[in-house]
């Protein structure tokens, strides 16, 4: 029997369009499902195989916030369709460690080798999980505990997720989960959030300029270090600055 498989796509005509791709190889297909509250919903009541998501669904909610909830429920793989390639949209992508995308307008063969790509990887890493499954059990609080002591005291350089699930012995996805589950934050949101936090001390302790502080934090751009600021605090590094300049004490 094929894979369930359900599409969260508020375009009902790009929704049949692959239904009916899907339906055509034998996979089981829920469709009609147009936001992230109907989507949860179904997959608490009966788990699919597999979610394809759209990113732009055009409500309160998005596809990255479903993907964020997929990531931390676990055990469920999930693939983007998009048509979005802005930097913003992109870096809220990376933080929920998707299966694949499925890029927009795509083809017959994007779809079906896309979502059998995403179903055989899962299955695998869930194999080579299931193999070591009592013995990590065991080691998780100590793994995790080296692993959040490495991200603290190498908080200035360039931390990437692939390094953290090698020092942990896990495959990639999942480490993340593992991670997730234990922390209550996404490894990207747990250094992220260690980066700012660190931005914060040097900005009020220090007179280092802000451009400065973002590229010995590891960030790639001046406006990548602003944005995430931004997006943490709701201030910009400058602006942040300034307003704790005021609450200093006068000499």
């Amino acid at each position: 029997m094929k894979p369930t498989i359900i599409i969260v796509e508020d375009s009902l005509i790009i929704a049949m369009d692959i239904r009916s791709i899907l339906e055509q190889e034998g996979y089981n297909v829920i469709s009609n499902v147009v936001s992230v509250e109907q989507a949860i919903l179904l997959i608490e009541k009966t788990p699919p195989d597999l979610v394809l998501i759209d990113i732009n669904l055009k409500r309160e909610k998005d596809g990255v916030n479903l993907g964020h909830y997929l990531l931390k429920k676990g055990g469920i793989p999930y693939v983007y369709i998009t048509s979005c390639s802005d930097k913003f949209t992109l870096e809220r992508v990376k933080e929920t460690y998707p299966q694949g995308f499925i890029v927009k307008p795509f083809k017959k063969i994007d779809i079906l080798t896309t979502v059998s790509l995403a179903l055989n990887n899962f299955k695998q890493n869930n194999i080579e999980a299931t193999k070591t499954s009592d013995i990590i059990d065991l080691e998780v609080p100590y793994i995790l505990k080296g692993i959040v002591s490495y991200i603290e005291d190498n908080i200035n350089e360039k931390i990437t997720i692939s390094d953290l699930s090698l020092r942990s012995r896990w495959k990639e996805q999942h480490f993340i989960r593992v991670f997730t589950n234990y922390i209550g934050e996404t490894p990207y949101q747990f250094i992220l959030s260690k980066k700012i936090a660190m931005a914060k001390k040097m900005i009020i302790e220090t007179d280092i300029p802000v451009i400065e502080i973002g590229f010995e934090l590891g960030f790639q751009s001046h406006a990548n270090f602003c944005n995430a600021f931004k997006k943490i605090t709701s201030k910009t590094p400058t602006n942040f600055r300034i307003f704790y300049s005021k609450l200093r004490p006068v000499a």
